[in-house]
């Protein structure tokens, strides 16, 4: 028998299944509440139960005292529901209320899903996870002090590694390093995370995702992070590439069509052994095809900057989109502003 839970002074409120944590009901419901390491030991989930019981959970001593749950604290990252709760936390509500952090990681796993693009997922030290939004990025620290920005593919939910998608790009040092000596286990350095490209939740609109190569991996994010929290707002994602072997992961995207995402493939350059038969040209273009007017939609663009840049021009010019309802992560090849 799922419990409820209500969240003070917001009055946020959400059903809660025995079996989870505050924490991961909260998330789960698109509520958002302060967290780090999510195992009991940095304190930063910590809050009040108003009423209600909870099982308090595993978690260090020092971190949760006894004097702190006479007085009603808990942990929202291990804390359990024996009841309905009513309890008294902060909510994030925006960027500013995350932390940047500077971080080490460990490669976990690397694998490519095309030739040219390589997937990797990052382990944090134990007792470590970074709070972030959908759709942000961090920076890899380079030991000359330089730094290469890559956005974060997985949702918040599913912290466990940190999921970058990285193109060989011709001539790139970090990437060459990454496609030609990085090994498992090898240890990096971060900082994040950061950017303002994530998903606006206030509102009700109809959402156009638009990508082109490995902008695909913060439209990942968003989209995983929609259909956790059960978001009904109808998307269409459409993704451009050169060729068929570029859209990498299209089982992930044909589970997502299942789950009610129109997706829209675009090719500029299909090669013959592709046999396609899907659309062509500019993916922006395709867009514009499809929609005669975006006056009442929101647009998350990502990839290149041309493909952003022509997308947001056109969009705002040609389909009456509102300049604030257009979000974009340009890709350049150096550290981001």
């Amino acid at each position: 028998m799922a419990f409820q839970t209500t969240i003070e002074p917001s009055g946020h409120s959400f059903p809660i299944e025995p079996n989870e944590t505050v924490l991961e009901a909260a998330i789960r419901h698109g509520y958002t509440l302060p967290y780090s390491c999510r195992d009991g030991v940095c304190g930063t989930c910590k809050g009040k139960v108003l009423q209600g019981q909870v099982d308090y959970g595993k978690h260090q001593d020092s971190t949760l005292t006894d004097i702190e749950k006479t007085a009603g604290m808990a942990l929202f990252c291990c804390a359990k529901p024996l009841s309905d709760l009513i309890i008294e936390c902060r909510e994030v509500n925006a960027i500013s209320d995350i932390p940047v952090k500077t971080m080490p990681c460990r490669v976990q796993e690397m694998h490519r899903p095309a030739p040219d693009v390589m997937v990797l997922s990052l382990k944090l030290p134990a007792n470590e996870r970074l709070q972030f939004m959908a759709g942000q990025y961090i920076d890899i620290l380079l030991k000359d002090q330089k730094e290469r920005s890559f956005s974060l593919a997985n949702a918040p939910h599913n912290d466990e590694f940190l999921e970058l998608h990285i193109r060989n790009i011709a001539g790139g040092e970090f990437t060459r390093h990454v496609f030609e000596s990085l090994k498992l286990r090898d240890i990096l350095r971060f900082r994040g995370p950061l950017g303002t490209f994530f998903l606006r939740e206030d509102t009700d609109k109809p959402i156009i995702f638009v990508a082109s190569g490995t902008g695909f991996a913060p439209i990942k994010a968003i989209i995983e992070h929609a259909l956790f929290i059960g978001m009904e707002r109808p998307m269409h994602f459409y993704w451009g590439a050169r060729k068929l072997a570029d859209l990498y992961m299209l089982d992930k995207v044909r589970e997502w069509e299942s789950r009610g995402i129109h997706f829209t493939p675009v090719l500029s350059e299909p090669l013959p052994e592709d046999d396609w038969k899907g659309r062509t040209g500019f993916v922006h273009n395709a867009v514009l095809d499809d929609y005669s007017d975006l006056s009442g939609h929101e647009v998350y663009a990502c990839g290149s900057p041309v493909v952003v840049e022509a997308s947001q021009r056109d969009f705002t010019n040609l389909r009456k989109l509102p300049n604030e309802s257009f979000y974009s992560d340009a890709f350049t090849f150096a550290p981001k502003d």
